[in-house]
């Protein structure tokens, strides 16, 4: 049986940090040889944007799930589940069963229809340079939030490692991480990001097992002591093991629950890090593998992930992982410091600095994958696709006839494979810049729930234009058009004007209160706004519908006849 008592600190002390930060250095060199040796194999844009098509599914499967499994769920989850219980809990179900509709909804299709991102699925049938433009925005301001918390992960983790909560460390942490996002893609492109990510899926299940393997053992796979442990030294009793504690207390709470509950659900298969990846495999059926591959690599995290939520309740106490980070983004690290021994032993140290080494190794595989999606969507769509014309497809090792220019474009102008990559590297490093800037002012919010936004906003403007390029036959560029930003434009408006922007201690703009829309997360409003303006812009529009293009479209999605 297991004590009872109040955890005592587990802090690590400071003169233990240096093997940590050796691990750390460790990581960020193999990654970085990672990076250079696979950046020397190709320039081209199919190599830059898709790793030239040849991972097989289990490779694809281990990627789509490193690039899933973010400092959301190894440090945001685990901690909700720290500081909430059963309510952090709903998190980790989300982000599973999101992946059905990706399996069942999206993947094939995508593989099928698109070529790098999800404007090119819409370009199939949509032929318009607005319609480019949208998706393409779209793609940028999604990743972008999701960015940002992966960079606020990287300085939570960064400032235990140091000993420290400063604000100054955290800072630091997060343009250290900014600037090593910006080399992964501007040098190594989708191929060497697509290593770094199987690399991390492979030491996060590994210290994930480790972990809870360690945490039954020290229970004497007493399951409900556990759960008990974690009660008593929640702060919150048996309240913690019951919903409400987070979500529960209001009517605006419980709807703000379903509003992150329809975020998390839908949010997937419009990430555009999550799409382009079914663009890196040679056919859909491989797709399909893929994403099965990836739910029962994601599957077993998150059941490993609600253990060591508790496990850190139990051990560390509510109160101690509050105290390091008051969004409980540390939760984990302190946990493996008690496991390994307690503050002080070498087991401690050891395990701690072992298992903030692959958080930090799961930031930065993360944050590759998203940079290298959104400055996709700006060089491909925005850029080459919107404002300057179609790109010619450079397929000159293949003998390739450059391809023609998108309807109704006739002032288009045809862009290299060459110049458009370079724009990509460019739109990099801007990204980058950008997400660094925001992330400054977002360090106080718990990362889940900075991604939870970043769902929503995918979930809103992304997934009802892909489902109805795919499945309505009437939809016309205005429903398209008027469904990107019908979905975009709510969703970023009720985020600036509600509780996470100003109006509590942990807002992004804390000391003023212009906050006006009372939910945190913004789905269950901008979510069905999306579909409605896509519906009226589609029904209303004057141009119809191509039969023939919609035709083509489903031929090609369902049978990938003519697909990349």
């Amino acid at each position: 049986m297991t004590t009872t008592a109040t955890p005592p600190p587990v802090a690590p002390a400071g003169d233990h940090h240096a093997l940590a930060i050796v691990l750390f250095a460790v990581i960020v060199l193999v990654t970085l040889g990672i990076t250079l040796w696979v950046g020397r194999r190709g320039n081209a844009a199919e190599d830059f944007y898709a790793g030239g098509r040849d991972f097989t599914p289990l490779q694809n499967g281990f990627a789509l799930s490193g690039d899933y499994l973010s400092a959301a769920s190894f440090l945001g989850v685990a901690g909700l589940i720290a500081l909430y219980g059963y309510d952090g809990v709903l998190y980790s179900i989300g982000f599973l069963v999101a992946w059905l509709v990706v399996l069942m909804l999206v993947a094939e299709l995508v593989r099928n229809a698109g070529r790098y991102t999800l404007a090119d699925v819409l370009a199939l049938r949509l032929r318009r340079r607005k319609v480019r433009a949208a998706a393409g925005g779209a793609s940028v301001v999604v990743t972008l939030l999701y960015l940002v918390a992966q960079m606020v992960g990287a300085g939570s983790l960064v400032a235990l490692l140091l000993g420290t909560n400063s604000a100054q460390a955290r800072t630091w942490a997060i343009i250290a991480v900014g600037g090593l996002m910006i080399v992964y893609v501007t040098v190594g492109g989708m191929r060497a990001t697509t290593w770094i990510q199987i690399v991390k899926a492979f030491l996060l299940i590994a210290g994930s097992v480790l972990l809870t393997v360690l945490l039954v053992i020290r229970f004497h796979g007493d399951l409900g002591e556990l759960m008990r442990q974690a009660a008593q030294h929640s702060g919150a009793g048996h309240r913690y093991l019951e919903p409400g504690l987070k979500y529960g207390a209001t009517f605006t709470s419980r709807l703000d629950f379903v509003s992150l509950g329809l975020a998390l659900v839908l949010g997937t298969a419009g990430l555009p890090h999550i799409l382009s990846r079914f663009y890196t495999v040679p056919t859909a059926r491989a797709a399909r593998r893929s994403t099965m591959w990836a739910i029962g690599l994601v599957g077993a995290f998150y059941l490993m992930a609600i253990a060591l939520g508790l496990g850190a309740t139990a051990l560390v106490g509510s109160a101690e992982v509050r105290h390091a980070n008051s969004a409980g983004n540390t939760a984990v690290p302190l946990l493996a410091l008690v496991l390994g021994g307690g503050n002080g032993s070498t087991g401690g140290v050891v395990l701690f600095a072992l298992i903030s080494a692959i958080a930090f190794a799961t930031i930065l595989a993360v944050v590759a994958g998203l940079t290298l999606a959104s400055s996709a969507a700006f060089a491909h769509d925005i850029w080459a696709g919107a404002w300057r014309g179609r790109p010619r497809r450079s397929l000159l090792r293949r003998g390739a006839v450059p391809a023609s220019r998108e309807a109704s474009d006739g002032n288009a102008v045809e862009v290299s494979e060459r110049q458009e990559v370079g724009v990509a590297r460019i739109a990099a490093v801007g990204i980058g810049a950008a997400a660094i800037a925001i992330s400054l002012f977002a360090q106080q919010l718990n990362v889940a729930f900075l991604v939870g936004l970043a769902f929503a906003v995918a979930a809103s403007s992304n997934l009802p234009v892909l489902l109805y390029s795919l499945f309505w036959s009437r939809f016309t560029v205005r429903g398209a058009v008027w469904s990107v930003y019908g979905g975009l434009v709510p969703a970023i408006v009720l985020v600036v004007f509600s509780p996470v922007v100003s109006g509590t201690k942990v807002a992004l703009v804390p000391g003023v209160d212009f906050h006006w829309f009372p939910l945190e997360n913004p789905g269950i409003v901008s979510i069905p706004l999306g579909f409605l303006a896509g519906w009226i812009g589609t029904i209303t529009s004057a141009e119809p519908a191509d039969a023939d293009r919609f035709a083509e479209l489903e031929v090609r999605a369902l049978t990938g006849a003519g697909a990349a």
